[in-house]
């Protein structure tokens, strides 16, 4: 298909690739099923989009419109070409907010709408979890619903019009359409329940606009919306209602559609279970009702059906309990035991009153078949979702047959949410009798004769147990992985599954998770395009060459190692590790890039005293930007100027690199404020490290050796339970964490890992309150690795005992270590620092303390501003008089 490839690069304005890491990236959705493209198009315009399917129709190639690839059902990938509108098309024209209309582009964000949307009052009502990253063409093309459906209903409530395109290239306004040879349609073949969303919407007829939303794709290509808008609430209260049995929140949830509610939405303990820390936020209960209202009298009302319940009105409580809810598909791809959970039967719905019983009946089905799932879902409206630990090399298809006919027993549809898909449409004639069938095949054909609009959906399908990408798609090179991966097993095949495509990575604001992504926009920089390079490395038919692959290399050299995704992700995908194990294969017996053995061995440089020497001449040589000016080490080390004070409960502090190097000072405030607090300061006279610097570079046996040898001298301390304190958050949280995954079974690395603690954590509990010990405002940058492994609750705690009001930040530094100072990267970096943390600093009145304790942050504030940051521990030495001008003098940080 050279020539077709060749005329779209001519014809159309817009990205046009046929490489390989673009047909990997867009190889799947958030589906179970695997399409290799031929091509994937992003195309500029709408002309270029008229352009690409023109193209596409006259080589008689197949046209898969993706949305944000967030489909569960296998809608939204193809074999043929892929259109990618979110990279270009994502513009909301216009808002009118007398006429409550919008006009938007096929690839605008929801998020986005909304904002624009927002200063009128208004919003778009359907609202899918994953609202941050879909776009309108993909909610048009499955007829995406949400939460809040028992209010605004679905899409195809809520759209005006359609501007369309034919495959024969005819483009019109559904509301005037041109003559289409469109079948009539028998009320009686459609089941009673607002959440159909499975098969043709023959019933909507003759209001094309309705009967086209939902149709996934596989007849009109659409070129842009006219959507309607709803008042937002000016408030929004919450109940949640817990139960004590398993099905009792699905039999009262039909009642609470008597009150004027926003929102009905269930979760059981098992989804509560997996969101790990969600269960002190909830009432007593096993299943729950989260019940959203205008009024908190309603509200009231609604907590008084369960026998347990709380009414939250704090909108930052409301945004964590909801986040448990909205990260469900997600968190529910991993069983409590740790096993894989999939897609498939996703999201059958029933008549609401009827779920308790469909419910009860289901999981006796799952029994039945020896599986388990996890559900949660719109209890609103009747409709389940779930993830099921299917072995999906047998027994897939008899279990969806079996809950087909039970979904349709209860007088139900196949979807009440997702679409067909792959997954379901084979099972549409088990739903839906032949005359209807036949009716959506007349339907399809109206519209796209040569059946060139995403085959394989809805209207003669695809097998649902074809193309499943686990099976078609087996690893072919040796899966072990050199870290334990303790969580799959030290399986790297299995760590690249837990991303199941839902796309938060593709998040731009909030959290942390992909810093490098919310720069580029590129697939292949989220957590998302690199998982998916890494699950196509070890299946070896696209990208090739295994561990050398060079598509992998490429889409990992920008990752920042921030871990953001290890916190943010809801599967936890741990893409520094995987990167960490990519770059221990890729260079194993090859010379390696030459900021590996400057950066990755700094601390054993500066040990050597090599650095005061060298820097200057050798970092340019050394792969190092010459953007970035050089911190020097300071004249002395916090271990040789330190001489002990304290007196109390034994601590000992951890002398890492960067604070014993370049940072002696901090040191010495952190062992003053402990002794104030009551602690006796230890620090160990041997050189120590974590082994950081050689795990982010790749460089995994000598990390190993370093981290076991630290572990060793620090055992007198570990095996009497003393504390080991530190304070540089990245080397912190590497102990407590990836430690074990470098080490684990090293007894002494486990110790170690169980002993660190944070600053904060270790001086919070120790006291009441500071009074005068710094108190004022302070901008916070806290540090990636803190807040993916540790959490910043205890910083928080112990700058209010401070009387410091902090305004915490979200998004990473972008210096991350070794990353920002590597040639290539320097763009990349500052342009991270530049969507949240330089702002901040900049706009910060005069006076307020820019809080850092990552030596990364801190360097990053100083390269891109003028202030000078400062680590918690020299905020409180400060304020409490205990800081040494001397020792920070001592500091040098004076930058080359």
């Amino acid at each position: 298909m050279r020539g077709f490839v060749d005329r779209l690069r001519a014809e159309v304005d817009g990205d046009v690739f046929d490489d390989a890491t673009a047909r990997a990236l867009y190889a799947t959705d958030a589906s179970n099923y695997r399409h290799v493209p031929l091509a994937v198009v992003r195309p500029r315009s709408v002309d270029a989009l008229v352009a690409a399917v023109g193209v596409a129709v006259e080589h008689g190639v197949p046209v898969t419109h993706r949305g944000a690839g967030t489909s569960v059902a296998g809608n939204a990938a193809g074999s043929g070409v892929v259109i990618d509108s979110s990279r270009h098309l994502h513009r909301v024209v216009s808002v009118d907010p007398d006429a409550r209309l919008a006009v938007v582009q096929p690839g605008v964000v929801l998020d986005r709408l909304n904002d624009a949307a927002r200063p009128h009052g208004l919003l778009f009502g359907p609202d899918p979890s994953t609202h941050s990253r879909c776009t309108l063409g993909g909610m048009i093309g499955n007829d995406a619903c949400g939460s809040h459906s028992v209010a605004w209903g679905k899409t195809s409530d809520n759209v005006h019009a359609l501007d369309v395109l034919l495959p024969d290239g005819r483009r019109f306004d559904t509301r005037t359409p041109p003559p289409l040879d469109l079948p009539a349609a028998d009320p009686a073949w459609f089941p009673r329940l607002d959440r159909r969303v499975s098969g043709y919407r023959l019933d909507a007829l003759p209001d094309l606009t309705r009967a086209l939303v939902g149709t996934e794709g596989t007849c009109v290509t659409v070129l842009g919306a006219t959507v309607r808008l709803v008042e937002a609430p000016r408030r929004r209260v919450l109940a949640v209602l817990g139960f004590d049995g398993r099905y009792d929140a699905a039999d009262r949830a039909a009642e609470l559609l008597e009150l004027d509610v926003l929102a009905v939405e269930g979760l059981d303990e098992a989804l509560v279970a997996a969101a790990g820390n969600a269960r002190p936020l909830l009432p007593r209960g096993t299943s729950w009702l989260f019940v959203e209202t205008r009024e908190e009298s309603v509200a009231h009302r609604a907590a008084a059906l369960a026998p347990h319940s709380v009414v939250v009105t704090d909108p930052a409580r409301q945004r964590a309990l909801w986040r448990v809810r909205e990260d469900g598909a997600g968190l529910a791809t991993r069983m409590a035991d740790g096993g894989e959970a999939w897609s498939g039967w996703e999201d059958a719905a029933v008549p609401p009153d009827r779920l308790g019983a469909y419910l009860r009946e289901f999981d006796a089905l799952l029994a039945g078949h020896g599986r388990r799932g996890v559900t949660y879902g719109h209890y609103g409206e009747g409709c389940l979702h779930v993830r099921i630990d299917f072995d999906l090399a047998k027994g897939y298809r008899a279990f969806l047959r079996d809950a087909a006919d039970l979904v349709v027993a209860h007088g139900g549809s196949l979807s009440g949410e997702h679409g067909d898909g792959q997954a379901r449409s084979e099972l549409l004639p088990r739903m839906y009798p032949p005359a209807a069938i036949e009716a959506f095949g007349r339907f399809k054909a109206a519209f796209d004769p040569r059946n060139l609009m995403n085959p394989g959906r809805i209207v003669d399908p695809l097998p649902l147990d074809a193309d499943l990408r686990v099976l078609v798609a087996p690893p072919v090179i040796p899966t072990r992985a050199a870290l334990a991966l303790r969580a799959d097993g030290g399986d790297l095949a299995a760590a690249t599954r837990r991303c199941v495509g839902v796309g938060k990575c593709l998040n731009t604001s909030g959290g942390v998770m992909c810093p490098s992504y919310r720069v580029t926009r590129e697939e292949e920089h989220s957590t998302r395009g690199r998982a998916r390079l890494l699950f196509e490395m070890l299946a070896g038919d696209v990208v090739r060459g295994g561990w050398r692959s060079t598509e992998v290399r490429d889409a990992l050299d920008l990752c920042l190692g921030c871990k953001g995704c290890k916190r943010d992700c809801p599967v936890d995908v741990d893409m520094a590790a995987y990167k960490a194990e990519f770059l221990h294969h890729h260079y194993k017996r090859r010379p390696r890039p030459a900021a590996h053995y400057s950066m990755g061995w700094l601390p054993l440089w500066l040990r050597l005293g090599l650095v005061n020497r060298l820097s200057g001449g050798l970092a340019r040589f050394a792969g190092v930007d010459p953007r970035r000016p050089l911190p020097l080490p300071a004249a002395r080390t916090f271990q040789a100027s330190f001489a002990g004070g304290g007196g109390g409960e034994r601590v000992l502090l951890f002398p890492d690199t960067f604070t014993n190097h370049f940072e002696p000072g901090i040191g010495h405030d952190a062992a003053a404020v402990l002794a104030f607090a009551g602690q006796a300061v230890e620090v160990p006279r041997a050189s120590v490290c974590c082994g950081l610097t050689w795990f982010s570079t790749g460089q995994l046996g000598a990390a190993r050796r370093v981290l076991r040898r630290t572990a060793r001298l620090l055992r007198p301390w570990t095996r009497e339970g003393v504390p080991v304190v530190g304070l540089e958050p990245s080397c912190t949280a590497f102990l407590r964490s990836d430690a074990l995954e470098v080490a684990g079974d090293d007894p002494d690395v486990a110790r170690l890992a169980g002993s660190v603690r944070t600053f904060a954590e270790h001086l919070s509990p120790l006291v009441e309150s500071l009074p005068g010990a710094a108190g004022g405002d302070a901008v916070v940058q806290p540090h990636c690795h803190q807040y993916a492994e540790i959490g910043l609750d205890a910083d928080r705690e112990l700058l209010a005992k401070a009387g410091v009001r902090a305004s915490v930040l979200s998004g990473c530094c972008g210096l991350a270590g070794n990353f920002g100072f590597e040639r290539g990267h320097h763009e990349v970096s500052m342009a991270v620092a530049e969507q949240t943390l330089l702002p901040a600093v900049r706009a910060a009145a005069a006076g307020t303390a820019v809080v850092a304790d990552g030596f990364s942050c801190r360097t990053q504030v100083r390269h891109g501003s003028g202030a000078e940051p400062v680590h918690t521990a020299t905020l409180l030495a400060r304020g409490l008089g205990l800081s040494s001008a001397r020792e920070n003098r001592e500091s040098n940080l004076r930058d080359r």
